[in-house]
């Protein structure tokens, strides 16, 4: 089987030198860069599967390299875990408003980051596997979590992955109501630590995008979201 490969983009020497050593004893192909602007051409250049980003970098930073690869035809794809300094909780709701995936707080430990890219690399596995059965249909909305697709009025939405497994967790619980907890829990795994804020951003970014069929997404109050069908 082929090793996943893992870009770290660090400019801290002993947190990249950490950082490489424990992706590569769980087996990874780890490529190192110190820089977002080295981080963006070897996220082109390499194809990674998923990109460990310090959102305090020197020159580009973090969130502008976040922005630049979700526009990429070739990148928007590739899976984004940022690292983020406590209490910057700003750039952690910016971050996944422009599209990252997960994010881990520095200092952190080298097994919840490893144990954060395996869920990441899990979660993007199971979102490519194909099932037609799963297709989900409301009237103008389709929905197929094989192909992580969304079309409406047979138009394809541009979605991050997070958008779209909020979308369906939804959607495929007609009528019921979560709260963000429940949401977050179901998207990312249990404890997985996010504001209310963050989890607001991904809804009203997905109700933009779906346009007239953002409608279907209703605010539960004092409570969370439903989808209503």
């Amino acid at each position: 089987m082929q090793k996943k490969r893992i870009l770290v983009v660090e400019d801290e020497e002993d947190i990249l030198a950490l950082v490489h050593y424990n992706l590569a004893k769980e087996g990874y192909e780890v490529v190192c860069v110190t820089s977002g602007e080295d981080g963006i051409d070897a996220a082109r250049e390499r194809s990674p599967d998923v990109i460990v980003l310090d959102l305090m970098l020197p020159g580009i930073d973090g969130l502008e390299v976040c922005r630049t690869l979700k526009r990429g035809e070739k990148t928007r794809r590739i899976p984004i875990l940022m690292l983020t300094a406590r209490g910057e909780e700003a750039d952690i709701v910016t971050g996944l408003e422009l599209g990252a995936d997960d994010y881990v707080t520095k200092p952190f430990s080298p097994r919840v980051l490893v144990s954060r890219i395996r869920a990441v690399l899990r979660r993007f596995s199971e979102g490519l596997e194909d099932n037609e059965s799963a297709v989900l249909r409301f009237e103008d909305l389709l929905i197929h979590p094989g192909r992580n697709e969304v079309l409406v009025r047979d138009r394809p939405v541009d979605l991050t992955y997070t958008e779209f497994h909020v979308l369906h967790y939804l959607a495929s619980r007609l009528g019921w109501v979560f709260t963000r907890d429940q949401i977050v829990s179901a998207v990312r795994g249990d404890g997985y630590a996010v504001t209310d804020r963050a989890v607001d951003v991904q809804i009203v970014g997905l109700r933009k995008k779906l346009g007239p069929c953002g409608k279907y997404v209703e605010t539960v109050r004092g409570v969370g979201y439903r989808f209503r069908g």
